[in-house]
């Protein structure tokens, strides 16, 4: 007689490792980095204001600043898988709407994008919590910003060029992104994390863990760095497309540009290294401090638009190597009882982030011309700056040192993970 054996992958799931989280970052990355430069470029051609394009990305941020707190919340009655899930599936549904290409299914799309990545970043971060020890949480974000690095960088540029050739092409290719992702995630069966201890009580409400996390500095600052390092994203992917645009420069060239932009990811081993050379808070320091001076100089009255351009490309470099480093200070002062709640707050940052750039760049444009906004934003790494000073000199030193991975070798084929 024969035996029948049940698949070992089926019988016990596979333990998540550093590498799946990666995958699934990296498909994200082809997700949203293949509509990043189509959105702007899209809203302007339908509507032909940017304060009015501004306004709108303002209410989105509202939107997803509200989800993203409610998050905790609804995970008290629905699994964290399922959330995951529906969020994800928020990608695929936006996609198909932003394929018919009307000024209120664009809108629509960027809804449902947006609320689709904040739903899905709160539960990844509570997922890796669980399942990535702390000792491993640098090697896990190089690796994250490695694989997502061809998403990231690639995407944007063809997105443009998909949506100047077929409108719903870009659309297409996200909703096929987004279904991969979810595939990779159903495969991981990582179920609704880590039961840590049995709850004796119902837990409290979420927003009432604002307190402890305005009680601890260390996670307030790394929140802070998260804000306005994603404000600085703003400016450069939603802002240098619009500038462009209006200075005669085409509409490619922002989707050119990030995508160089985001080459540099490929590098983030390097940048880990150098990381280590020094010490978290001098890297979050000068990152910040270049990024600022940068910005700055782009804002400069009569500066020729491919100076300005050159300046905010040097400033982009900059928030890549924030992107590795400034979010290590949260991330190694979460407590594990903690997990989801100030998940779900450091996840805030890309609404607060969203709320804050389009009201502020709406207000900007009423008095100053778009230079204006990339002169707010410099002042904003500046105050980065001087917040980062106060960084204990040694933070996660001994950590990244026994780490030190080596540089990630992608399989043949395959992508190398802001």
């Amino acid at each position: 007689m024969f035996e029948r054996r049940i698949p070992e992958w089926l019988r016990h799931a596979p333990a998540p490792s550093v590498r799946g989280f990666a995958t699934l970052a990296g498909f994200e990355a082809i997700t949203r980095g293949i509509l990043i430069s189509v959105f702007p470029v899209a809203m302007f051609d339908a509507l032909g204001d940017a304060a009015r394009i501004s306004s709108i990305y303002f209410g989105i941020g509202i939107v997803s600043l509200l989800v993203g707190l409610l998050v905790p919340f609804l995970n008290r009655f629905v699994p964290r898988r399922w959330i995951f899930g529906i969020g994800n599936m928020g990608y695929v549904l936006g996609a198909v709407l932003g394929m018919f290409g009307t000024p209120a299914t664009i809108i629509a799309a960027l809804v449902l994008n947006s609320v689709a990545t904040v739903s899905t970043f709160v539960c990844f971060n509570a997922y890796v919590l669980d399942y990535v020890a702390r000792i491993e949480l640098g090697k896990l974000e190089t690796q994250r910003m490695f694989y997502s690095a061809a998403g990231w960088t690639v995407g944007p540029v063809v997105g443009v060029l998909l949506w100047s050739w077929w409108a719903p092409a870009p659309f297409l290719v996200a909703a096929v992104a987004a279904t991969g992702q979810l595939a990779a995630f159903v495969y991981m069966r990582m179920g609704n994390g880590k039961l840590i201890t049995r709850a004796r009580r119902s837990a409290p409400n979420p927003l009432a863990f604002l307190g402890r996390f305005f009680a601890q500095p260390r996670l307030v600052a790394g929140w802070l760095f998260a804000v306005i390092r994603s404000c600085g994203w703003w400016a450069y992917v939603v802002y240098l497309p619009i500038y462009a645009v209006t200075r005669g420069l085409g509409e490619n060239l922002g989707g050119a540009m990030l995508s160089t932009t985001n080459a540099a990811l490929f590098l983030s081993p390097l940048i880990l290294r150098w990381m280590q050379a020094t010490s978290i808070k001098r890297s979050v320091r000068i990152g910040f401090f270049a990024a600022a001076g940068l910005f700055l100089t782009a804002s400069l009255p009569g500066l020729p638009p491919a100076a300005a351009v050159a300046a905010l490309f040097g400033g982009s470099l900059c928030l890549i190597v924030l992107d590795i480093c400034a979010g290590l200070p949260f991330l190694m002062a979460v407590k594990p009882s903690e997990r989801t709640e100030m998940s779900a707050i450091y996840s805030s940052y890309r609404d607060v982030s969203g709320i804050a750039t389009p009201g502020i760049a709406w207000l900007v444009l009423l008095v100053a011309p778009i230079t204006g906004i990339f002169a707010a934003a410099g002042t904003a790494c500046l105050v980065a700056w001087g917040i980062a000073g106060r960084l204990h000199p040694r933070l996660g030193e001994a950590r990244l040192r026994i780490v030190a991975p080596p540089l990630p070798a992608p399989e043949p084929g395959g992508e190398p993970a802001a």
